[in-house]
């Protein structure tokens, strides 16, 4: 009996160490030899069974009766129990148990345990690399003490040759032996070496699920399990074959064009058409993808069908006829609708449109299939699923993998499981793994989440063929990722005129050498007979036709369409209006009410809520019954009333429900019982669209990302994310710049995001004050010394027009009609443009911060200036100032001019929109005030917040009115190379010379 089971067994039985059970046994274990007491008690029971105490006697005659060690304990009490004793030794007794071998048991033991090893640890002894020169074990033998060959990866037990021919019986845990219980050693080590250690290589036993564990198992272990048929060797074939021939013809029609091809693992396009028709076999419909550049052009071509002459379009310097300035061929996405002749299914396959941000489009693709899934109202995702590809060095660099993998299972963000792909180049553009980073495999960022990861040979692709069936039915099954990590090489550079030679000579002279999968698997079907060389010829030939073909109607193509590449078309959306007229934001004073009330009543039944929402409820409708919203209620009521539209909206980020600032409170939590909350917008009327509002995790790069790909699924969707303050979209600031900003002008794809970023300097230091303003301004495509000429600015539809000319809408709003007008503009224009909010905070409960139900009611609309309707306003000529201000310290001004008696003296007006800029409305201000000193009035510092932007604009605006020579001043706080102090001294200190600034000398 193995000592390791029989210090299990004596440490189980410590605790009897006070009751003497007989004097032999004793002091050893009083001397702490406690496996040694076990074991010679063990051999007193075969020399005299009634030596031991009962208990000892059942547990001895069950293990030799074939019961685990747990099984086979019984306690002392049921021992000294005489009926329970009789009836276990009589069980016992009356089976025909054979002499116990304490050698047989620990061989057997150590057979378990080399199975598990190989179960364990089998993918470190793996052959995976195409190239044979590194493997993860190399990685493993940098640390001290790692092992360092199969042998000691997997066989460190005491069975050796003599034990090869011995059959022993197979635990239940393991399948390799199908309907065969008892193999030798021999086999058992010859099929888990099949399993575990050829081209695959399985990672997964680190998943606390059993069941998934075992279901895993039986798909690699079992005998004959890989094997594929005639003709699905055939049709693996033809499909490397196009894979292959795809690249060479690119290679030789464009010899010095960066395509970033698919040459080392051209076994990616056969193995996502193998996902794609196992899955559609299962019943997805719709597959929506995301991967770099490499091998990008040869997914569209081969696995997307995009019409060859498009590609090909995309190498020639051709004119586009339509918007955009287009992107990069290598970078752009597509959707389209095809017949999978595997299953004779419609099937729609998306590729998104990705930056050189090799990860950025994740999320992006997370939120796209959520959002179809949601509106197709598929909530296990049978219908919609995800396929990410990933570059090995960017899987493992990239902190946007991270957060994205930890969207998986969150109820809001949850997609039902993502395939992830690795293009292993086992390389970086010049990179050595060794040097980029930390972990064995690229893929371990996986493991957190308990994805199993199979790694692959990719010049086997039989092998890659398997996995990714495998991997099919896992996410159809369980509703979880799964990584495939496919092991290759890049036969060229990092792109086609590169030199790989300078920095990898080693790798590269290897290369050089490998014969291409292609030609390795054709050889081996012609040495099966599965097909002949004339009929491998003939399917090459077949291919090079097509694309001679279509490389030929290339020619008659005088321009190229932008649209040709859109990812997320809106079919029925545009066209069906006026370009630039949109619906009416006002509604009824019925409906605000409604809202209103709903918005502000307790839920109902016995739900008990926290007494300071009470207090919260009761001011909301006190508020409607005055005819008045403050932030929050204007907020729901444009919520409301677009969800008695029929409008789904969608509120995201972190802390929403209840909001950052105690403002919001969209979920009531049930204070008695757990898990039970009440959503009153979800409450508001029988047919209504519905509401999400759901907390996110700690992430802005990921989540941010997912939103925006949910926003392009849908245009009649509101779709928000709010930072929990506004310069944390810092972190997400590539997202920001590839896919906010820019999306639209390189990829023709509208969004409708909104984002909510509180902003003010309140004194709380510089992560809690400036939603950096500047940056996005800067981002608009707003040109600030050019002003509109006549035709365009006299355009009964010029407000529209310009926000359907520019890439961005930046709005600072300081009253709750004007968000709520904001907030419902997104919905009735017959366009999408991403919206940016610089939400207050203090405004949220300032008492001058409320607005009447006549601001939002029907006939009225967002304000893009707010003028002063004060006493100077009467007597304009008069004034000596006219400050401009946008946001929160309107009130802060307001206030100081009126205890500095100035009311008569200065002039405020509020620019509630910053882009696109109201030349307009700037325009009659100005010339309404003719001779007022003209200042511009921030509480940012100089070179951040809105002056940067509006200094330019105003001045042009001057210029045109013709009045250049007009001094336009800077009142603010002074440059600074951070956003705010930490010093309440200091910023008051500031602040007090920013009021100065505005209004001395008058």
């Amino acid at each position: 009996m193995n000592r390791c089971l029989f210090s299990a067994i004596s440490k189980n039985y410590q605790r009897l160490s006070s009751r003497r059970l007989n004097s032999v046994a004793q002091e050893p274990f009083l001397n702490g030899s406690s496996s040694v007491y076990v074991e010679e008690m063990f051999k007193a029971w075969k020399a005299d069974p009634a030596s031991v105490h009962p208990s000892w006697n059942i547990f001895f005659k069950s293990v030799a009766a074939g019961l685990k060690p747990g099984q086979a304990y019984a306690s002392p009490a049921s021992a000294f129990n005489s009926a329970a004793l009789s009836n276990a030794l009589g069980s016992i007794s009356s089976q025909s148990v054979a002499p116990v071998d304490a050698t047989s048991i620990d061989d057997h033991l150590s057979v378990q345990a080399i199975i598990r090893s190989y179960q364990v640890r089998g993918h470190l002894a793996a052959q995976l690399d195409p190239l044979d020169i590194t493997s993860a074990n190399i990685y493993l033998q940098q640390s001290e003490g790692a092992p360092s060959s199969p042998e000691t990866v997997l066989r460190h037990h005491r069975l050796d040759e003599r034990d090869m021919d011995r059959e022993f019986k197979l635990p239940k845990n393991t399948y390799i032996g199908g309907e065969d219980q008892v193999l030798t050693l021999r086999e058992i080590l010859r099929r888990l070496e099949n399993v575990y250690c050829k081209h695959i290589g399985v990672e997964y036993m680190f998943i606390n699920n059993l069941e998934q564990c075992n279901w895993l198992r039986s798909k690699f272990e079992t005998p004959n399990i890989m094997d594929l048929n005639r003709e699905q060797k055939r049709l693996l074939l033809a499909r490397l074959t196009r894979s292959t021939k795809f690249e060479e013809f690119l290679a030789k029609k464009w010899v010095s064009e960066k395509r970033f091809g698919l040459e080392g693992i051209e076994v990616l396009i056969p193995a996502m058409k193998t996902i794609i028709d196992k899955s559609s076999e299962l019943g997805v419909e719709s597959f929506i993808m995301g991967m770099p550049h490499r091998g990008r052009l040869n997914v569209l071509a081969n696995v997307c069908r995009k019409p060859l002459e498009q590609i090909f379009a995309q190498f020639s310097a051709l004119e586009p006829d339509d918007e955009g300035s287009g992107d990069v061929k290598y970078h752009l996405g597509m959707c389209h609708e095809r017949l999978n002749r595997m299953t004779n299914k419609m099937i729609k396959l998306a590729v998104v449109a990705n930056p050189s941000h090799l990860e950025a489009c994740d999320p992006i693709v997370q939120g796209k299939v959520r959002a179809e899934q949601f509106y197709r109202a598929d909530s296990q995702g049978k219908k919609v699923m995800s396929i990410l590809l990933h570059g090995d060095a960017a899987f493992a660099g990239q902190g946007v993998v991270y957060e994205t993998f930890h969207l998986s299972d969150l109820p809001d963000y949850s997609t039902h499981g993502t395939i992830h792909i690795v293009v292993n180049n086992q390389i970086g553009f010049t990179t050595d793994p060794r040097v980029a980073r930390s972990s064995p495999y690229c893929t371990d960022v996986a493991r957190v989440v308990n994805a199993p990861i199979f790694h692959v040979n990719a010049d086997d692709p039989e092998a890659v063929v398997h996995v990714c069936n495998v991997a099919a039915e896992w996410r159809d099954k369980f509703g979880k990722d799964v990584v495939i990590d496919i092991v290759g090489y890049r036969r060229n550079g990092h792109n086609e005129v590169d030199e790989p030679m300078f920095t990898q000579p080693l790798m590269y002279t290897r290369i050089r050498k490998q014969v291409p999968v292609v030609d390795l698997y054709s050889k081996k079907l012609v040495d099966e007979g599965v097909c002949s060389s004339d009929e491998i010829e003939e399917v090459k030939n077949k291919y090079e036709k097509i694309l001679q073909e279509s490389f030929k109607n290339c020619d008659t193509m005088s321009k190229i369409h932008n649209k040709d590449w859109l990812d997320s078309p809106w079919h029925g959306f545009f066209g069906t209006r006026h370009p630039y007229k949109s619906d009416p934001t006002g509604v009824s004073e019925e409906v605000l009410n409604h809202i209103g009330t709903v918005f502000g009543s307790e839920p109902p039944g016995n739900f008990k809520i926290h007494p300071g929402l009470k207090r919260v409820l009761k001011s909301r409708l006190e508020m409607v019954q005055k005819r008045e919203a403050d932030w929050a209620l204007a907020e729901a009521m444009a919520f409301g009333s677009l969800l008695k539209e029929g409008i789904h909206v969608r509120l995201s980020g972190q802390d929403v429900e209840r909001g950052t600032f105690s403002h919001r409170h969209h979920v009531l939590h049930h204070q008695t019982v757990d898990k039970t909350t009440y959503r009153p917008l979800c409450h508001l009327y029988s047919d209504q669209a519905p509401y999400t509002v759901c907390n996110s995790s700690l992430s802005e790069y990921g989540v941010l990302g997912f939103e925006i790909g949910f926003s392009m699924t849908n245009p009649n969707a509101l779709v928000i994310w709010e930072a929990q303050f506004g310069d944390f979209n810092n972190t997400a600031q590539c997202v920001i710049d590839q896919f906010i900003s820019s999306g639209q002008a390189k990829w023709v794809r509208q969004s409708g995001i909104v984002l909510l970023l509180p902003h003010g300097m309140e004194g709380m230091g510089p992560e809690h004050s400036s939603a950096r303003p500047e940056r996005f301004l800067q981002l608009c495509n707003s040109d600030a010394n050019e002003y509109p000429h006549d035709d365009y600015i006299n355009d009964v539809d010029f407000v529209n027009r310009q926000l359907h000319d520019l890439n961005m809408i930046v709005v600072n709003c300081s009253t709750p009609a004007n968000i709520f007008h904001a907030l419902r503009r997104q919905i009735s224009l017959p366009f999408r443009k991403p919206l940016i909010v610089f939400s207050p905070k203090s405004l949220l409960r300032h008492p001058d911060a409320r607005s009447s139900f006549d601001e939002m009611v029907e006939g009225t609309e967002f304000r893009r200036i707010i003028p002063d309707s004060g006493p100077v306003s009467e007597n304009p000529d008069s004034a000596k100032a006219l400050v401009f201000c946008t946001g929160k310290v309107y009130y802060e001004l307001m206030k100081e001019r009126t205890s500095r008696g100035l009311d008569k003296d200065v002039a405020i007006t509020r620019v509630e929109q910053l882009c696109p800029f109201p030349w307009d409305l700037m325009s009659e201000e100005i010339s309404k005030y003719p001779n007022a000193r003209i200042i511009w009035s921030q509480e940012e510092h100089k070179n951040q917040g809105f002056w940067p932007h509006m200094e330019p604009h105003i001045h042009t605006v001057l210029k045109h009115l013709g009045q250049q020579n007009r001094e336009l001043r800077y009142a603010g706080r002074p440059v600074s190379a951070t956003t705010a102090t930490g010093s309440k001294f200091i910023h008051k200190k500031e602040w007090l010379n920013h009021m100065e600034q505005t209004f001395s000398g008058y």
